[in-house]
Parts: structure tokens; sequence; C-alpha cells
């Protein structure tokens, strides 16, 4: 960048009247008009009567008022350096955040075993995941989940066991159990699934303060799994064998957990923490799951309330974690659950919770094999959690970790090279600490403009809250513009266009959220051209505007306890930085030189803001394919890029007003979005691929009968059941209408309870506006004996206006119960989880019942009681829905027909179903 020489006349407001002055302004303005006939050149004759005239000011007013005026006003920038500009940033992101957030360690093999001895061998890891996977989909109930699993892991451990130093111990334990809790609004209840459980310890050591590791070895219907959650079984059973080869002290033994049915959900890990022996002597935790197939394992849950093991994890080699996936994830936005809850909700053990959260698409899919699944993972994580282990293994922490709860962490790392971590109460003082810098700094820069310009302290301030009033619409202008893009393209149902083709959100919510934060700018300054105030001041009071809005909302966020403020706080900490250089310096009074200090000062927050954001897009992008039909992921993705681009660019976007041309630069970002826009709605912007992202649906081809209180048949039919889990099911809405006539199950709710349909968990209940009953001739073929519900008995409790009912329930191994009463019933209580009841929520009931190895049929009770009826009018409408999840005759030739009805790019978790219901 280049810096003119040309002087603006200051405007004084204590300057003394001079009669004569007016006049001379006016013989001095004359020598700046252009003059024809001169035969100069016109750009050069120009260039020189400006010379004269910036000559001529200067002399009048030092001879006038003897003020030396020395602020240089510049000559703006060609407006063919834009794109140098803008690209410069580009390849910042290209070279610095493309390049880290994919950086992968190199992957060990088996070779490097002799020199190595002390690390985790990637490649044994991945050897283990082949096996395993082999054994293809492991599902609760099944035989490859509940015995060649299980066997297939006492062989790997007690290869374990036959290389072990003899300083150790390994204990193995095989746990069954049955229980059940609340899950959401969801009764979870379970019956004879299995853990394996390991346990590591020095012999002799009569420490019994243990670590907990645990990860799930079963996976969803029809999927091998390899992913979620197979890859973190290999790396466990990596790092427990390298632990136990190596000699070396364990001051605390370490639990490993198999857990054997966490996709039910999350049932054995709440069998281990409320039952298992070992259970009360867990004081800390690694918990490892998956929302992906490979990449770098991200730490997004951390304590809670002890900030002491960020300490250990600030070791690890390859750092990745950040509180905002904690603050997302438990607000409840990541679709997914993981057993870390459990184990802190129901034991209450601290601990580090981490996952793969990249290349989502294959998640709970036949997809999810170890072909996708790069060695390098495996090294990534290993290297962390082998770290984690044995720092916390011999952590003095562990022997009291309530003497060390001290409330929540702010943690992120950067660009994987290190970490930072600090405790939320110190987190309010920085925030508030900057926040005050912020706003002194800046008030010193108005102050020094007032003295430098020749405009009063006043003026300068007016000028100040036009420029903040005008940012604040700007921004709020960004915001709209991105939010009317995500609901035309909703509108003409092209959502979700951006889910294969990332690269499409930079024209459709970039653009045009940088074209609204600097229209309005660009339209200020060309209309003020003659302002007192220079351009390169009035460009910093921009700066200085979008520095208050964000303080603003710093200390909103902070007073909400939000520890993620911290990346705002980043920003106007380099803000700050910038903005204290240049007034040390003064360059902020030479042109370009200030705006040469915010460029290399914004590059580290500009690199780690866009890192964060395309970690957020790589994580969240894959999830709005199974997050439901009922609400615009466009919406929520812009949401979200606007957020990211005012903290990223919002310093940025004022540096464009020294280009020529500004405007017309300004409207290229709005031409980008109409360009954008047509190319997301051709088949360039088609969201699916087969295989690598496919559109998912849950289908069930189900038999469904309802009984009418006199034992007679309301309703007999089959039909399909078809659950779309994105926004965008109608793009296949033609091949679906082959099978039959659609009907949206919420057609049904009024009349039935829960719809009377098969729903698999309460997921589906929400989703009945968008999911569809296709009424077919042809009954499923079921593979065993229907759901059998008998009512054993019923009993008078206290008086005759309450009865207990005992029932028997026999059927496959996932089934769901639904209870309502009916006529003025009401329900005491039940053998069931007692939380709905005590909660006095209101009926239907939603119970999930799924079992292991205990095949033996369910025994529960329920209490009613009447007060205005008697008991010989229907008391209970009891549903059962019966499913074949992991069966091989699930894609029978019917079933197998309907599913070759979808288009191929669909993935379809389907199997057999039904549904009955009576009343008692």
């Amino acid at each position: 960048m280049q810096s003119g020489s040309l002087r603006q006349r200051p405007i004084y407001s204590n300057a003394p009247h001079d009669p004569q002055g007016p006049a001379a302004e006016r013989r001095l303005n004359e020598t700046a008009r252009p003059r024809r006939g001169t035969g100069k050149n016109k750009f050069a004759a120009q260039t020189e009567r400006q010379t004269e005239r910036e000559t001529e000011w200067d002399a009048y007013f030092n001879s006038k008022y003897h003020i030396d005026v020395d602020f240089e006003v510049p000559k703006k920038l060609q407006w063919y350096y834009a794109p140098a500009f803008l690209g410069f940033w580009f390849v910042i992101y290209l070279s610095l955040v493309n390049t880290q957030i994919n950086h992968m360690p190199t992957a060990l093999t088996r070779a490097d075993e002799a020199a190595h001895p002390r690390d985790f061998i990637a490649q044994r890891a991945e050897d283990t995941l082949i096996e395993l996977t082999r054994i293809g989909p492991r599902v609760v109930g099944s035989v490859a989940n509940e015995v060649t699993t299980v066997q297939f892991l006492r062989d790997e451990i007690e290869k374990v066991q036959a290389e072990a130093n003899e300083r150790f111990e390994i204990e193995i334990d095989v746990q069954q159990a049955s229980g059940a809790y609340m899950h959401w609004t969801m009764v979870n209840m379970y019956q004879g699934i299995q853990n394996v459980v390991v346990k590591l310890s020095e012999k002799g050591n009569s420490n019994e303060n243990y670590l907990l590791i645990n990860s799930h070895y079963d996976s969803v219907p029809g999927s091998p799994g390899a992913g979620d959650d197979g890859s973190m079984v290999a790396t466990m059973l990596e790092v427990m064998r390298v632990i136990a080869k190596t000699d070396e002290p364990l001051a605390h033994s370490i639990v490993f957990l198999f857990n054997g049915a966490e996709e039910n959900p999350l049932q054995a890990s709440h069998a281990f923490i409320t039952q298992h022996k070992w259970a009360k002597n867990c004081k800390a935790l690694i918990n490892l799951d998956s929302a992906g197939s490979g990449g770098r394992e991200i730490l997004f849950q951390s304590g809670p309330n002890h900030p002491w093991l960020m300490k250990y994890y600030r070791q690890v080699p390859h750092p990745f974690a950040n509180t905002l996936g904690e603050e997302m994830f438990q607000a409840g936005l990541i679709p997914s659950d993981t057993d870390f809850r459990i184990f802190r909700d129901y034991g209450g053990v601290p601990g580090l919770d981490m996952a793969y959260i990249f290349n989502g698409y294959v998640y709970h899919t036949k997809f999810d094999r170890v072909n996708v699944f790069p060695r390098a993972s495996f090294q990534h994580t290993g290297d962390n959690v082998l770290a984690l282990a044995r720092a916390l293994a011999n952590a003095p922490e562990l022997d009291d970790t309530a003497a060390h709860a001290e409330g929540h962490n702010v943690f992120y790392d950067f660009l994987g090279w290190f970490m930072i971590f600090y405790t939320a109460t110190t987190n309010i003082v920085i925030n508030m600490i900057i926040s005050a810098i912020a706003l002194l700094a800046i008030g010193i820069s108005l102050y020094f403009m007032s003295v430098r310009s020749g405009c009063s302290i006043s003026g300068v301030l007016v000028r100040f809250g036009i420029i903040l009033g005008i940012q604040l619409i700007s921004l709020g202008l960004a915001l709209g513009l991105a939010l009317l893009v995500a609901v035309f393209m909703d509108g003409v149902n092209r959502s979700l266009s951006w889910f294969t083709e990332m690269w499409l959100l930079l024209g459709l919510y970039v653009f045009p959220i940088i074209f609204g934060m600097s229209i309005l700018p660009a339209l200020y300054l060309e209309r003020t051209k003659k302002d007192p105030l220079s351009l390169g001041f009035r460009v910093q009071l921009f700066m200085h505007s979008h520095c208050v809005c964000l303080v603003l909302l710093i200390i909103v966020l902070t007073a909400l306890g939000i520890r993620s403020a911290y990346f705002i706080m980043l920003c106007v900490f380099f803000d700050i930085v910038a903005l204290i250089v240049n007034l040390v310096t003064k360059w902020h009074r030479k042109a370009y030189w200030f705006a040469i200090v915010v460029m290399i000062c914004q590059i580290l927050p500009f690199t780690y803001i866009t890192y964060i954001c395309t970690a957020a897009l790589k994580t969240l992008i894959p999830m709005q394919g199974r997050s439901g039909g009922s609400a615009n992921p466009d919406l929520s993705i812009a949401l979200l890029l606007w957020l990211f681009s005012v903290m990223f660019a919002g310093f940025l976007v004022p540096l464009i007003m020294f280009f020529r041309k500004t405007r017309t630069i300004v409207l290229c970002f709005l031409a980008g979005t109409i360009l954008f826009i047509i190319i997301a709605v051709t088949d360039a912007g088609f969201p699916y691929k087969p295989k690598t992202s496919p559109q998912r649906y849950a289908l069930i081809h189900a038999h469904r009968i309802l009984h009418n209180a006199d034992g007679t048949t309301r309703t007999d039919e089959s039909g399909i059941y078809v659950y779309p889990q994105d926004r965008r099911f109608s793009v296949a809405e033609e091949e679906i209408k082959t099978i039959g006539q659609l009907h949206k199950v919420s057609e049904f709710c009024d009349e039935e309870m829960f719809c009377g349909m098969p729903l698999y968990n309460h997921r589906w209940h929400k989703a009945r506006e968008y999911s569809l009953w296709i009424p077919i001739k042809e009954q499923p073929e079921i593979p065993a004996a229907y759901p059998t519900l008998t009512l054993q008995e019923t009993t008078e409790l206290d008086n005759s206006m309450q009865r207990r009912f005992n029932f028997s329930l026999a059927g496959p191994d996932h089934m769901t119960i639904f209870v309502n009463v009916k006529n003025d019933a009401k329900l005491l209580d039940w053998s069931f989880n007692e939380t709905l009841i005590k909660n006095n929520e209101p009926p239907p009931y939603f119970v999930y019942f799924s079992y292991g190895l205990d095949r033996s049929a369910l025994e529960f009770t329920i209490d009613v009681e009447k007060t205005t009826s008697s008991f010989d009018t229907p008391t209970l409408e009891i549903g059962i829905g019966g499913h074949w999840v992991h069966y091989d005759m699930q894609r029978t030739k019917g079933l197998g027909a309907y599913i070759d009805s979808f288009p191929s790019y669909a993935y379809l978790q389907a199997w057999v179903g039904t549904y009955e219901s009576w009343y008692f």
C-alpha cells in the first residue's frame, strides 16, 4: 500500500472569525475545479492542481491560525487491488486453516514397534477394527452382539494378558444387568444387557480410586460401526496393551469399560454406573465415542466443575478441544447423546468426553466401514488417549476429586498446536478487563482524532454516534439478508443445497453477509467526501463502532454465563492491540500505515475464528441430514455463519473502503450471491450423493391391529412407515408414491394414542408431521411370533376404586410400550421408572424396552384409580410395538422391493415390525 501526501483542511471551532476567510476558501476551491482546453493530460492536470491546492491550504491555515496540519489524507487505492486484498485472506485460510484442520500425525506400523515400545501403534488398532467389523452389525439382542463380540473382546484381552508386564494384573468381568431410567421424555428400560469390564492394576496396589475409560461395541441396525464406535474399542484395546506391556507405574487402577448397549440408547453405561461392583471406585472418566468416521477426535465436554482435568489434557500431543462444542452439545443443538451424561448424572463422575466428528455423512449407515476410516486417525486418537490414561492414572487429584471441584472451564486449542484453558471465573474477569480497556482505548483514539483533525470533540462524538448506528443497522442487515436467502432457498424447496458441496455456503451466505456489513458504510463514506474528518479517521470510526458492538455482546453473553464469549473477547483483544500500536506509533495519522497494523493484528484472530468455523461446519452440516424435517436447516447455518463472519470479517470489511469504486466492489458480493443462488437451484446444488453423502430414511414394513373395548378390531392393515430424517424428503416423493397412497402420520394422531403407529422411539413421535404411512396389501414377513401381552390378574388396592393390573409381555428384543388411561382414570404407580408419575406428567407414556441375553418375558404392573366411573368401562389403553431390527429376514422379497423404490442416493435403515393396541 502507498500513502498519499494530500493534506486535508481541518475545521477549528475555536478559530477566530475572518471575514476574508470564506472568500479565500472560495478562491482556493476554484483551483480544484477542472479546466478545459489546457492541452494537458486530464489526470496530470488534476494532480498538479491538487498539489497547488494542498500548498495553498497549508500556507493559508498556518499563516492565519499558526497551526501545523500533519495528518496525511490517503488517496484511494485503485479498485483492482481489492481482489489482492481479499485473496490475501483466502490464501491465509488455505495455507493455515485448511491445512491444520486436516493435519494428522504419521501412523506407526508394526514395523515401528521395536523403535517405539511405549507408543501407540496405529496399524495394530486398525487390524483389530478389521476383525471386529467382520462380525457385521452388532445390535443389542443379536447373536453378533451378545455372543460373538463378547467372545472377540475376551480373546483380545487374553492376548493383552499374555504380553503384560509382570508388575500388572488384569481382571475381566462380564456384567449382565437390568434396569430403567428416563431418557428425555421416554422411559428407557433394559433387561440382560452386557458389559465387558477390565481392570488393569499394579500388583499389590491397595488404592481404591480408579480411572474409567469407556467406549461401546454395539452398533445401530445395518451398520458395521467402524467409526461408531468400533474405532474407539480398538483404540482402548491398543492403549491397554501398551500400558500393560511397559514397565511404568500406575498409582491408580484403570477400568476399561467395553459397553454393550449404547445405541439403545445409553443403557449399558447406566447399568455399569448404577450396578457394577467397581463403579463406586471410578473417580474420573475418559469417554470415547463418535458422531463421524475418522478425522481428529475433539474434546467437547469437560468436567463439569473439575478444571484440573484440563491440566492433564493440555499435555496431549494433538490437542483439539473447544468450549463451544460443550455448550452447543449441552444446549441440545447436537442431535446426539453420549454415555458421558449417564456417568455424570447417575454416578457424579467428572471426566473428558471425546468423539470423532468429521465425515458424519456415514455415521449410523452401512457405509461406516473400515475403508473410510484413515489409519492416521488411530494415531491421533491413540497418542492422545494413551497420554491421558497415563497422566490421569497417576494424578493425585483422583484421591479426592471433590476437593478440586472449582467450577466450569473455558478451554480451546489453537490450530492443534497448544491448549489454553482457565476457569469460568477467570473468563469473566478477562472479558470485563478487555472490554474496559477497549472502551478506554477507543475514547483516547476519539480524543486524538479531535486534536489532529481540528474537529471539536463533540463533533467527533456526533460522527461516531452516527457511524455506530450505521454499524448496528449494517449488522442487522447482514443477518437479515442471510436469513432471507435461507427462507428463499427453503421456499423454493432447495434447502440443504450445500449438504455435499460445502463451498456453496461462501456465496449463499458469506457473500450477502459481507454485502450487508459493507454497503451502508460505503454509501455513507461516499456521501461524506467533504467531511472535515479524513477518510482514514472515518474508517477507524467504523472499526471502533464494530468494537463497541462486540464489547456489548461480550457483556451480555458473559452475564448470561455463556463461556464461548471468549471468541468475541479474542477479536476485541487483537483489535485493541492494533489500536494501541497505532496510537503509540502515531500511525493512526499515517494514511495506510494504521491499516497495515490492523491487517497484521487480524491474521491470528482471522485464522482462529475461521478454523473454528470450519470445524463447526464440518460437524454440523452432515448432522443436518439427520436432524428431522421440522426446522429449516439453512436458517441455523445462516445464523452460524453470520456469527462467525461478524468476528472474522468485522474489522476487515472497513478496509474495503480504501479502494476506488467501493460501491462497485461491494455490489460484486451481491452479484455473487445471486450467481450462487442460481447455481444452488440447479442440479449442481443437489444435496445428495450415493454412499458418500446419502439421504437418510428409516422404514418399517409394519402390520398394525387396533382393538376396541369389546375386543373387536377397528383397524387391521399393513403399510410402510417412512421416517425421513431431513428437510428435503419431498425430493423422493415421486418414487415413494409408487408404493401407494401417502398419508401424513399426524393424520392419525388425534384419534389414536401415539398415532396408532409402531414408533421406534420418542423422536419419531416428534417427527409425526413429516413422517408418512403408506397402506399396502402385502403383510410383512414377521420372523417370529407377534408380541404377546397377557393380563395375568387384577387386584384391588386400598379401596374398590383402585386396582393393580399385572401384565406379562413377550416378543422381540426391541419393543415399545405405550400406556394411556381412559374414562377419568388416574395412573397412580407402575413398575417402570417412576419419574413420569412423580412429576405428574400427563399421559400417554412411552416406554422403550430391549433385552440382550435374558429373553424371559417382561413382568410389569400398573396401578390406577377411578373416581367418576367404575371399572366396567375401559381403564387402560396399552399399545405394543414389535421391532425386528437385526434379523436376516428383514430384507424379504416384498420389503426389498419397497427399498428399491427409493432413489439410488437414499440410505434406508429398514426392518419389519408390528403394532397392536388393547383396552383393559
